[in-house]
């Protein structure tokens, strides 16, 4: 990446990020404007509702009242009942027509009604158990009739009828609903449209209303504009606003970005020798039985041959007491350089960086592992090439992946299993190529895929750190690691690119 483009780069993601927080703040705004707007549709729906359901509850008031006249009246022109007919109408003028039509032969009172009409009104009196039948008036627009017996038993005579105009329900509904966009309607409980004000848009409830005998379907509705979400200069004023705290706070963040980007590499870059330093002192408590078996051999045959040298002393053999002093000094120097790999590999300073012989990593790690895959029942066999083989890398990194590898092996193969396991070194094409090979149970397929992820693991008590830390250090020595197929067992190749020159 040039110069150029990173300056470049840097304006355009603030300028992009800068816009994302103007459109969150817009869309913050809107959500919260839009609400208040539907809040209060619905304080205007609750009143409104709360009015037509107590001027229909005066419907049964009526119906009742002039049921009762009509049954105890022994006029045959029913003239009180007219007359009461005519002040409820005058006082209630929502309420159009009153009639009394019977249920057989005779003459009907009060507003005269259309033959079909007054079928229809005969037979819902008829076939009711006691409740109001409610129908459409299809003489008078935006009405509906109200249909009682009377009297309101299995003996009745009539069937009552008011005929109501709804639009009466709703005439005092208040200002709000002649704003624009504003919409309300009602319609009979089956559905039938009654009356309507205002275009339906956004609707916000359905509801029916509190009267028993008229559970009219009320809706009512809200169209919100873009200037109501969005008041012009509200929204400027917030978003220049919100825009000079955004630059402001952006520009800061750059800044403490780079100076967190620098601190978290340190910070990943200790994390890496930490976790390479933890990985080898927990390889240790694994490699405990390992080391005691190998110092036994040198610590036995130093006690053999120093108990042999006293004899010998004793009878003044000194020709064969030199021999014995000279094993003595070799198994000793042996015990200590095992003791100074064990030293070498629980420090947690990496060594530096340089170019060393491949195949004496490999040997340090074969005095380690040879005595437990022995003790184990297994064998480790090592092809290793007569020349050398440099490679430029950390020498104490390079031994973990070796153990790492060879220990999984000697785990896949378990105790007493007479396994082999087989770590050849070669070069080609300028590159170092160590295989690892085993003829244990292989990797399950559904592991191969995320075998170099953190925490991958099948056994028990294991880490699943010991590959992903593996490909980390190979990695980071500039070659890589990769599970090879394999007809049996598992097979691991290492690649690592050999030291310029050799």
């Amino acid at each position: 990446m040039t110069r150029a483009t990173s300056f470049l780069e840097n304006p355009i993601k603030l300028a992009l990020s800068g816009v994302g927080l103007l459109a969150l703040v817009l869309a913050v705004m809107g959500m919260a404007e839009r609400r208040a707007l539907m809040d209060e549709l619905a304080q205007q729906t609750a009143v409104l509702h709360r009015l037509a359901s107590q001027r229909a509850d005066q419907h049964d008031a009526h119906l009742t009242a002039l049921s009762a006249i009509a049954v105890a009246s022994k006029d045959p022109g029913q003239r009180l009942f007219l007359e009461v007919a005519g002040s409820i109408s005058r006082f209630y003028p929502r309420i159009t027509a009153i009639s009394l039509v019977p249920l057989g032969p005779g003459k009907g009172v009060g507003a005269p009604v259309e033959p079909p009409l007054a079928q229809q009104i005969a037979a819902a009196a008829a076939t009711s158990q006691g409740e109001i039948a409610l129908l459409p008036d299809p003489g008078r627009a935006q009405h509906y009739i109200m249909v009682k017996r009377s009297p309101n038993s299995d003996a009745a005579r009539y069937g009552l009828a008011l005929s109501i105009n709804a639009a009466g329900l709703l005439d005092e509904a208040g200002a709000f609903w002649d704003q624009p966009g504003a919409g309300l309607a009602l319609s009979l409980p089956d559905g039938t449209p009654l009356y309507r004000r205002g275009a339906m848009a956004e609707i916000a409830e359905v509801k029916a209303l509190g009267s028993a005998s008229q559970p009219l379907r009320l809706e009512t509705s809200r169209r919100i504009a873009l200037t109501q979400l969005f008041p012009p200069l509200r929204s400027a004023l917030i978003l220049l606003a919100a825009g000079g705290a955004g630059l402001g706070a952006l520009a800061l963040l750059r800044q403490r970005r780079r100076a967190g980007l620098a601190l978290e590499q340190a910070r990943l870059s200790a994390i890496d020798s930490r976790l390479a330093h933890a990985a080898r002192v927990n390889a240790m408590g694994e490699l405990a039985s390992g080391l005691t078996h190998e110092l036994t051999q040198p610590l036995t045959a130093i006690l053999a041959q120093a108990q042999a040298g006293r004899r010998l002393l004793a009878r003044d053999d000194h020709r064969r007491l030199a021999s014995v002093l000279e094993d003595t000094v070799t198994q000793a120097r042996r015990a200590s350089a095992i003791l100074e790999r064990f030293r070498n590999w629980s420090r947690p300073q990496a060594a530096p960086v340089r170019a060393f012989d491949l195949r004496d990593a490999l040997r340090n790690v074969a005095s380690l592992l040879t005595g437990q895959a022995a003790a184990r029942g297994a064998a480790l066999h090592f092809d290793l090439p007569a020349a050398a083989v440099p490679v430029r890398a950390d020498p104490v990194e390079m031994e973990q992946v070796a153990f790492n590898l060879l220990r999984n092996a000697l785990e896949a193969l378990g105790d007493g299993s007479a396994g082999q396991i087989r770590a050849t070194l070669r070069t080609r094409d300028g590159n170092a190529e160590l295989t690892i090979s085993d003829n244990g149970p292989g990797i399950a397929p559904d592991l191969r895929e995320r075998l170099f992820t953190p925490f991958t693991t099948t056994r028990p008590d294991g880490t699943g750190l010991g590959l992903a830390l593996s490909q980390r250090l190979v990695e980071r020595a500039g070659g890589e690691i990769v599970l090879l197929d394999s007809a049996e067992g598992a097979c691991f190749r290492i690649t690592l690119p050999l030291e310029s020159g050799s």
